[in-house]
């Protein structure tokens, strides 16, 4: 019974490291993205999906910006909003959420109860942590996973995230980020948000506009639409206006 129990447990055991090793082996080089942009990324090929299976054309406006021109103000505002420990931390940083959760919470509620606004609501802890994401996280995810959520999933990012922190700098990984990232429907990257929102390119934002996009990040379609849910956007904007001076930058960007 026990060398039965021992060979079983032997079997899953290699069943699982012989699976592990295939991930590994079929993953992306990362390395590549030191001096080349990515064409396309898995959250604009859903999205193209999505659109196709609706009957709709897919839309697509993105113009790559190097960081030098995009706005220090919206680099900062960023990681204020999604990751105020970029600059230290190597590609986890879960605390550090958890605290800016709790905080936001306080805030809005606060605000929410100044303006005799019954809607004190804040996205609920999974969706506004994105797992616990951090920018390096968030961006493993976007450029290759899926959005499903399961434990195989969540490895394959942390298996990423931790090979583009090593090959990466965290400047280019800022960079990559801010180009990629959805702003609306069809609207991918800094310089495509800023001309859609504000009529001027990324490097001219100001703070307040920085936040505004910012403020969008989590969910820039339905929850943080500023269309659909104005009030929503406008406090998690003046959050993170308050929390942009304590931000430290890491080497390289604004």
């Amino acid at each position: 019974m026990l060398r039965a129990l021992r060979y079983t447990l032997y079997a899953i055991t290699g069943i699982a490291l012989g699976g592990m090793a295939f991930e590994v082996a079929t993953f992306p080089s990362v390395s590549a993205l030191r001096d080349q942009n990515p064409a396309t990324t898995s959250m604009i090929e859903t999205r193209n999906r999505e659109a196709r299976d609706s009957g709709a054309t897919p839309k697509r406006v993105q113009i790559w910006m190097s960081l030098e021109k995009i706005s220090p103000q919206l680099q900062r505002a960023v990681l204020a909003g999604e990751d105020t420990n970029f600059a230290t931390h190597h590609g986890f940083d879960y605390d550090a959420i958890q605290r800016a959760y709790d905080q936001a919470q306080k805030d809005a509620e606060k605000e929410a109860r100044q303006e005799g606004d019954n809607d004190t609501w804040m996205p609920n802890m999974p969706d506004f942590k994105r797992g616990a994401s951090t920018i390096s996280q968030q961006l493993a995810k976007n450029l290759y996973l899926s959005s499903q959520r399961s434990f195989m999933r969540k490895g394959e990012e942390a298996i990423i995230t931790y090979f583009m922190e090593r090959n990466l700098s965290k400047r280019r990984i800022l960079e990559l980020y801010l180009n990629v990232i959805e702003w609306g429907d069809g609207i991918y990257g800094a310089e495509a948000a800023a001309q859609y929102y504000f009529h001027k390119p990324a490097v001219s934002l100001n703070a307040r506009e920085a936040a505004f996009l910012s403020a969008m990040i989590p969910n820039p379609r339905t929850v943080f639409n500023p269309q659909i849910n104005p009030k929503r956007v406008a406090r998690r904007q003046r959050i993170i206006l308050r929390g942009m001076p304590n931000v430290k930058m890491p080497a390289g960007t604004g």
